[in-house]
């Protein structure tokens, strides 16, 4: 009986838990796309330039690729309590700062350490997951990790012109800085420190990078990072040419391109939550074969209905839908392997995946319109080529059929 009564409360701490995780998961995703839509506002209340408001945006990027690699590997050394609660505080502090910014210099200054900031919560709040689940248990988790991660950057654009109805861009910020400080007081409250000093890394910043690199000289890490990496890239150049596809070329208004957006990121969800279903019953290294091949298949049917001249919405629309969907896939499981391969050093792990994301990404987002006109050809020719070095990481380096990262056999 004592049992029983014991699990439930149990039960609860652990959901409760994991629900804070997914809202550090998902406050960086709105801190760089809630503000968007006040893109304009933003150049005049500065009396600036697009390229100089456009640059808050690279720089918060930057900041989050930064921050997780180096606090993820921190974190090993120091513990994941602190730290969360010191990144999602500046988190909070740094968007009032932004919010009060009296300068376009300020500014992007601020996006870059809030960026920073806002990386702990990410990097930080997977190596918890690791600490405390194995196999399919950790494997559920970093799912509910992923699905909310990749709906945040749905609603984090309505949210902001909600706000932006009411209020300048400025509101926005302070949005950010409330939620910072819930988030605050939730760590505070349910995440409970989960690496204990006993397993804690000493031996300050060389000991952080000696992991990293030891981490770095697995074939399979780094196979599995650039698969991830990759893919990422896939859906950035994916996210920054379709607009101009999708309202330029085929005529859809804001709110129509906004349905096309939302639509395919439900894709990412639906399959992020059939695999949170399979995980533990389907082998992981297959589930991400099958999400590689997924978005492989449909931009290979896109640049080649392109090629051939059929360029219509109902097509490229599905083609996208494909990308999107396989992606749901790619990402928990190459996440969930990527902590499994690096499970002696889950902080740097960690950080190293988000760094692989968020650089790779970066890099990859201005390549559809680097020649001039953002066009479909551009768009799909780029994307193709992110989906093709993920899918070659995969066979050349991760070899999926070697099993690695799979969880033991038996109960987590």
């Amino acid at each position: 009986m004592t049992v029983s009564t014991d699990a439930a409360p149990a039960r609860t701490r652990t959901g409760l838990m994991v629900m804070v995780l997914g809202g550090l998961s998902a406050v960086s995703p709105f801190a760089i796309d809630m503000y968007a839509p006040g893109f304009p506002e933003i150049v005049t209340s500065f009396g600036t330039s697009r390229t100089a408001v456009q640059l808050s945006l690279t720089a918060c990027l930057a900041g989050l690729a930064v921050g997780q690699v180096l606090l993820g590997p921190v974190s090993d050394a120091m513990g994941r309590r602190r730290l969360l609660l010191a990144g999602s505080g500046l988190f909070g502090a740094l968007s009032l700062v932004c919010a009060c910014a009296p300068s376009i210099a300020v500014f992007d200054v601020a996006r870059l350490l809030q960026g920073i900031a806002g990386g702990a919560g990410i990097v930080i709040g997977r190596a918890v997951v690791s600490d405390r689940f194995t196999g399919t248990h950790a494997a559920r988790r970093l799912t509910t990790l992923s699905v909310i991660g990749s709906t945040a950057p749905v609603l984090a654009p309505v949210a902001g012109g909600l706000l932006l109805g009411v209020g300048s861009w400025r509101l926005v910020f302070v949005a950010l800085a409330v939620t910072g400080l819930l988030l605050l007081a939730a760590i505070w409250a349910w995440v409970p420190e989960s690496l204990p000093a006993a397993r804690r890394r000493t031996g300050g910043l060389p000991a952080v990078l000696a992991a990293m690199g030891r981490l770095l000289r697995r074939r399979v890490m780094v196979g599995h990072l650039l698969v991830m990496g990759c893919a990422l890239a896939a859906l950035f150049a994916y996210i920054t040419g379709s607009p101009f596809v999708f309202e330029n070329l085929y005529g859809l208004s804001p709110t129509g391109y906004g349905l096309v957006f939302a639509t395919n990121a439900v894709g990412t969800v639906v399959t992020g939550t059939v695999f949170g279903r399979l995980a533990g019953r389907v082998r992981l290294n297959l589930l991400l074969t099958v999400g590689v091949a997924v978005t492989v298949v449909s931009l290979v049917t896109l640049v080649t209905l392109l090629a051939v001249g059929i360029s219509t919405f109902p097509t490229t629309w599905a083609c996208l839908f494909g990308l999107t969907s396989g992606f749901g896939l790619v990402l928990p499981a190459s996440t969930t392997i990527i902590l499994a391969v690096g499970s002696d050093a889950p902080g740097a792990a960690s950080g190293m995946l988000g760094g692989a994301q968020f650089v790779l990404g970066a890099a990859a987002a201005p390549l559809p319109g680097v020649l001039g006109d953002t066009t479909a050809m551009s768009t799909a020719v780029v994307v193709l080529g992110c989906v093709l070095l993920s899918a070659t990481a995969l066979l050349t380096l991760a070899r999926p059929w070697q099993g690695h990262g799979e969880p033991a056999v038996g109960p987590s």
